[in-house]
């Protein structure tokens, strides 16, 4: 019902699982539920860092001293890692949480930053998905060298990672495959909890995040890095029928999140990771929404789908994300034409840019064009997989400049080549092409032998590809 989850080393298990999965809550609260501890900096109290069961929420006072009356279903005491402060980390899987098993003191130490974090950026992962070795053996030969370059070229920034869910799919063994990813990009990551993560046949909701919480932690909470705060919720409600779930975020962690909230300032960058698109796939995201309402700088970051998608919805940016894995590792692209590949989002103070990272390919491919020859004339389908409303997209032939093109619902011409029919492709022919509204089209005569578009962001950056008709 609560759970959203940050990272444990994989090699960790056998010895040092903090979440027992024959128990719920604390065994040690059986008479006092309450809890105190101390966070501090090389031996400094630390002040004002919010620390919580996921129920209550509290501040440390000046003296670094934090209480807390634990719930009795609270299985983890966390801290929400204010800014200024590097991320704990056990092989770069973000350890921010404890289970205090038969303490009632708990403390925390933290690292003070050795650069001004104001400036940061963080890459988002959306669905590796991972079901076999063989997909193992393609996500460590393609998507980790290609993440860890672009980490590379961002210089001595602090970066972060975070994964939207769908770590695997189905096969939690390969948790560890993951966890061995991570270590190789060598940053902080943080998870989200996927459909394709959670247990079935081990009871409801209440039960089915057991081996996600053995690997990462709580599957909701927050923490800081310069002027943003970053919310990590469990949006997938699991029915108690296999693979049955839906789009929904708990009572209980509307109410943590409320609580959160109130420590934020209103004019703070919030970014907010799930793994269901809030917008139009969460039941209850009018309650959801109401929390943010004082919020005006909001961006969630979601996966799932499978396709790569900008919505504005009540004043909130959703980009949800084309995945790691492409057609489920069967093709170089998502069923919209997406390649497959991850967010690149670049911080400074409350100001956020991003673009979208193909794997294998330079960070200015941002539109892929298609030329189709009809019965009497030519047809450019152009699919810019990272437009929202504040592109424009334009079109020259043979060099003359025809204005804006068309934006236009359809498939993507490669994405019907190689996905469209059961037998394709090989060996899952589930995966479909999907219909986008992120194309854009013209019609011109069949003498023009050079087609080019050029397609500006909201941030005025150019990106071009050019094609003989």
């Amino acid at each position: 019902m609560n759970r959203r989850s940050f990272i444990q080393k994989g090699g960790l298990l056998a010895t040092t699982l903090f979440v027992s999965l024959k128990s719920h809550s604390f065994s040690f609260l059986a008479g006092d539920k309450k809890i105190t501890g101390k966070i501090t900096s090389k031996g400094k109290a630390v002040a004002n860092v919010v620390v919580s069961d996921g129920y209550s929420v509290v501040q440390t006072d000046k003296n670094g001293i934090y209480n807390l009356e634990v719930h009795e279903l609270a299985r983890f005491i966390w801290i929400s890692t204010p800014a200024g402060y590097e991320f704990t980390t056990d092989s770069f899987l973000a350890k921010y949480y404890e289970k205090p098993e038969a303490n009632t003191q708990l403390n925390f130490e933290l690292k003070k930053m050795k650069v001004d974090d104001n400036r940061h950026n963080f890459i988002v992962w959306a669905d590796p998905q991972v079901k076999s070795k063989k997909d193992v053996a393609q996500m460590m030969a393609t998507s980790v060298p290609d993440t860890k370059k672009a980490i590379k070229a961002m210089g001595n920034i602090p970066v972060h990672g975070i994964t939207v869910g769908d770590i695997v799919w189905d096969n939690h063994e390969l948790f560890a495959d993951y966890n061995q990813a991570v270590v190789e990009m060598g940053i902080p990551f943080f998870q989200c909890l996927g459909n394709h993560d959670m247990d079935y046949r081990m009871g409801d909701d209440e039960t089915s995040d057991r081996t996600f919480q053995a690997h990462y932690g709580p599957t909701y909470y927050s923490f800081n890095r310069g002027k943003a705060h970053y919310v990590v919720l469990d949006d997938v409600r699991y029915l108690g029928v296999e693979r049955t779930y839906d789009g929904f975020i708990s009572q209980t962690q509307l109410d943590w999140l409320a609580k959160d909230l109130m420590f934020v300032p209103k004019d703070a960058l919030l970014i907010i990771n799930t793994h269901i698109p809030i917008h139009n796939s969460v039941k209850n995201n009018g309650d959801f929404y109401a929390l943010l309402k004082d919020f005006k700088n909001v961006h969630i970051m979601s996966g799932h789908t499978h396709f790569n998608k900008n919505v504005i919805k009540d004043g909130v940016f959703e980009h949800n994300h084309g995945t790691v894995c492409g057609g489920w590792w069967t093709g170089p692209i998502c069923g919209d034409g997406t390649p497959r590949g991850y967010g690149i989002y670049e911080v400074s103070g409350t100001d956020l840019k991003w673009y979208y990272k193909s794997t294998d390919q330079d960070r200015k491919v941002q539109v892929s064009i298609d030329v189709e020859t009809l019965t009497n004339q030519k047809r450019l389908i152009a699919n810019v997989w990272n437009y929202d409303p504040e592109w424009k997209v334009e079109y020259f032939l043979d060099g003359k400049a025809m204005g804006a093109l068309a934006q236009q619902d359809g498939f993507d011409p490669l994405a019907v080549k190689l996905y469209k029919g059961d037998k394709l492709p090989n060996p899952r022919p589930f995966v479909e092409p999907i219909a986008t509204n992120h194309l854009f089209m013209a019609h011109f005569g069949p003498e023009v032998k050079n087609v080019k578009v050029v397609a500006t962001d909201r941030f005025g950056e150019k990106f071009e590809a050019e094609i003989n008709a």
